[in-house]
């Protein structure tokens, strides 16, 4: 059976967010690669991100990585923790997010800025479970425990550590495959 697939996404190193948020985001990816999911992230090709933080985190514990990136070639910021990098060809801005969220069984969203809102919209969109960091800022502090619109087809879990956020995502990840697989 394949490894859960958790995304981390989350704000670019351009929106400044603190040494703690980042802390953040590598326990998340530590704690993912623990409980044995492969994490998917963002790989940007031109500066650090919450995402990238995730995937050093990731491989401190061992884990398997999987970088999404934009455009063509697989030369990206992490190219040194990065186990398996995708060159989607797409450009950053809605191609890139789509195949990223798309890959995943869970996601979870650090702060955040546009990138960030685009990658849960698609989440949303497609039905796949997400978990938003509170206390971080960015939109996953604006959308934690709440839905993104009036349907109400997907509720966006609130989490405040690192360890309620992948319980949660882990939890929601496995409920989620044991639907797809039914379908």
């Amino acid at each position: 059976m394949r490894k859960l697939q958790i995304g981390v996404m989350g704000s670019a190193a351009d929106l400044d967010y603190s040494d703690e948020v980042q802390k953040l985001a590598e326990d998340i990816g530590k704690l993912l690669a623990e409980n044995g999911a492969t994490l998917v992230f963002g790989a940007e090709k031109d500066s650090d991100s919450l995402s990238t933080a995730a995937c050093r985190g990731a491989k401190s514990a061992g884990g398997l990585t999987v970088g999404i990136t934009y455009g063509k070639g697989k030369k990206v910021w992490e190219r040194n923790d990065a186990d398996f990098i995708v060159a989607s060809g797409l450009e950053r801005g809605g191609g890139r997010e789509m195949a990223l969220v798309l890959s995943c069984d869970a996601v979870i969203a650090v702060s955040g800025g546009s990138g960030t809102l685009t990658e849960l919209a698609v989440a949303y969109q497609g039905d796949i479970p997400m978990v938003a960091m509170k206390g971080v800022g960015g939109w996953s502090e604006k959308l934690a425990d709440t839905y993104l619109d009036d349907r109400k087809r997907r509720f966006t879990f609130g989490a405040s550590t690192a360890a309620e956020a992948v319980e949660i995502a882990l939890r929601e990840a496995a409920e989620y495959r044991k639907k797809e697989e039914e379908s």
